[in-house]
């Protein structure tokens, strides 16, 4: 059978392929890089608008790695038994959808907020056990036939078994490695993601209030400069130690990426209570940290979206508390520079 498909493939696909999978096989047991690089590979290699790993989770498959135009939709979750990708997962077989519109198998309203209009999956597996499934789409219909299908199943052994390696032949740690960040032990920007649509989903049906905090670091690039990455990445374990320290067991605490971190507080009555989380956030996190008989100066900005009815979709909240937060650290550096 793989012979069969090898001869549908020209030289350059198949050179292309084997680069990515020895690409992908020496990001080692980073999880979250193993899985990020195969969907933007996939997408590259079959032309796709976008590309998604997803992972099971209950009776769910849930966007555990995006690309393209699924960037914004990770953490986006589908039923296994209502969906094509479940389907997949459960047959172990390969699928092609020319149109979700017409096609009774899939999710629809999942590929409307997607904007897909036509796929291509196949099932993760190793040692004859699906560990998810790898889903590339396009805005178009009919754009994806049989080719893209052997093209992704020629290198979804070597996927799934890189997978598997990286979270260490768990399940549990499967699941542990795709939502956690690997240095701080905070949930990352998937988990982040997930938690912030299930939240806002549910505030919108019980009008409850929550909020949004972002968060910066400030000054990491000089201490990586000055001290080296080792003082840097300590600098980025204690401060996501001290943010779980001050939050609720219900909030959520999330490296997002570089010295990027985010919560999510579950619920809050104004912005007033808000505002006197981020002043506790500020002096837990000013507070004396030493390295290498070296004293570094803590401190981060951060700003605030609150969930309320003129705000209540995930991008304007995220937008808000960007906005707000970049407009706190520019106001902190004319400070510095004044004072300089």
């Amino acid at each position: 059978m793989k012979m069969k498909k090898l001869s549908n493939l020209d030289k350059d696909q198949l050179m292309e392929i084997i680069c990515i999978l020895t690409e992908i096989v020496q990001q080692g047991l980073d999880f979250s890089s193993v899985i990020t690089l195969i969907t933007e590979r996939a997408q590259a290699l079959t032309n796709a608008d976008g590309a998604v790993i997803e992972l099971v989770e209950d009776s769910d498959l849930v966007y555990r790695a995006t690309s393209g135009m699924a960037e914004k939709q990770l953490g986006l979750r589908m039923s296994i038994d209502s969906s094509l990708s479940g389907l997949s997962y459960k047959t172990g077989e390969s699928f092609l959808c020319i149109d979700s519109e017409t096609d009774n198998r899939v999710d629809r309203d999942a590929c409307r907020v997607v904007g897909l209009r036509s796929m291509a999956i196949v099932p993760l597996i190793h040692d004859g056990s699906p560990v998810g499934v790898l889903k590339v789409f396009s805005s178009k219909v009919s754009m994806f036939g049989q080719q893209t299908i052997d093209l992704l199943e020629l290198m979804s052994g070597v996927i799934a078994s890189s997978m598997v390696n990286a979270a260490k032949y768990e399940s549990d740690e499967l699941f542990y490695r795709a939502t956690y960040d690997p240095l701080t032990g905070v949930a990352n920007r998937s988990l982040f993601y997930d938690r912030l649509r299930q939240r806002c989903s549910q505030a919108k049906r019980t009008l409850e209030q929550f909020g949004v905090v972002s968060v910066d670091v400030d000054g990491l690039k000089i201490i990586n400069d000055t001290l080296g990455h080792r003082a840097g990445d300590e600098v980025l374990m204690e401060v996501a130690h001290r943010m779980q320290s001050i939050v609720r067991e219900a909030d959520t605490v999330a490296r997002l990426g570089g010295d990027e971190f985010g919560i999510i507080i579950y619920k809050i009555e104004s912005p007033e209570n808000a505002q006197q989380l981020i002043q506790r956030l500020k002096e837990m996190i000013s507070k004396p940290f030493r390295f290498d008989n070296h004293d570094i100066v803590l401190s981060v900005s951060a700003g605030f979206a609150l969930f309320d009815e003129s705000c209540t979709e995930i991008a304007d909240l995220l937008d808000f508390a960007d906005k707000s937060m970049y407009t706190e650290k520019v106001q902190h550096r004319k400070m510095l520079s004044h004072l300089c």
